[in-house]
């Protein structure tokens, strides 16, 4: 059994992952913490997991209990302001670092957290953005993965902080890896965000990323510290997915050109 703390799991792409993780691999056991009360985005799917209702932020015994004997956690979980939201992750990552064996953390950050890397409102993105691909001369390079944090807001700055503590468990030699996740919605469509189509990532793509990492943490191959986009495979992407493919075996299968062809 492959024991998974998903912390904020019933959100949109904690969802995902509980439904599209065991049926990549029936060995994941997921235990699903998050605050009482919190609707379940997961709709009618058959989605399995055993669900907690805590708040991590007022009972750390608790929460320490159910990091303990885990393999992987899944750091989802959000509050602002961003002071808060900063102390929580504090307390997720010094949770997991205290483990006798601390398990494998994947957190979530976002391509918000280089938001000042790029923009639709001028230049070719912006003609990309309208989807004007007869005007674009030459499509521009995909955003590097390697590329460091670079907010212009209060979210893309709590993401950097996820990934600076990432950084920080790697070198201390704990497992950890920062996901920038793209966009995702629960039902899996394209919406009308300007752009959405060039970073549209699907669920199970989604948890196609979280099972490459852990496949690859457990083979003793995976870059810690790393910080990776979460995009599926799209025509248009302006993110970089080669360097996740290549280093973990991420391997997404959605594409965001199916939605508009009809198919």
């Amino acid at each position: 059994m492959i024991n998974v703390l998903l912390i904020g799991g019933r959100g949109i792409i904690g969802s995902g992952l509980r439904y599209y993780l065991p049926r990549l691999d029936s060995n994941y056991g997921i235990v699903t913490v998050d605050l009482p009360g919190a609707v379940d985005l997961a709709g009618k799917q058959e989605v399995e997991s055993e669900f907690v209702d805590l708040d991590i932020n007022t009972d750390h015994e608790a929460f320490n209990g159910l990091v303990v004997g885990k393999d992987m956690v899944i750091y989802l979980a959000r509050k602002n302001p961003l002071e808060e939201m900063n102390a929580m992750t504090d307390l997720v990552f010094d949770t997991v670092r205290r483990q006798s064996h601390p398990p494998l953390i994947v957190a979530a950050s976002s391509v918000h957290a280089v938001d000042e890397a790029y923009n639709f409102v001028d230049g070719p993105l912006s003609i990309l953005a309208d989807r004007k691909f007869h005007e674009i001369d030459e499509m521009p390079d995909p955003i590097s993965a390697t590329i460091p944090a670079c907010p212009n807001n209060d979210y893309g700055q709590e993401k950097a902080y996820v990934e600076e503590w990432a950084q920080q468990m790697a070198l201390n030699g704990f497992g950890a890896i920062s996901a920038r996740w793209g966009g995702i919605n629960e039902r899996n469509k394209m919406t009308d965000e300007r752009g959405y189509f060039t970073l549209w990532c699907h669920q199970e793509d989604a948890a196609r990323f979280v099972h490459a990492c852990y496949t690859s943490y457990v083979k003793g191959t995976l870059r810690n510290g790393a910080y990776y986009f979460v995009i599926s495979n799209n025509t248009y992407n302006i993110f970089d997915i080669e360097t996740p493919k290549r280093e973990i075996g991420y391997e997404p299968v959605h594409n965001a050109e199916v939605f508009y062809k009809g198919d």
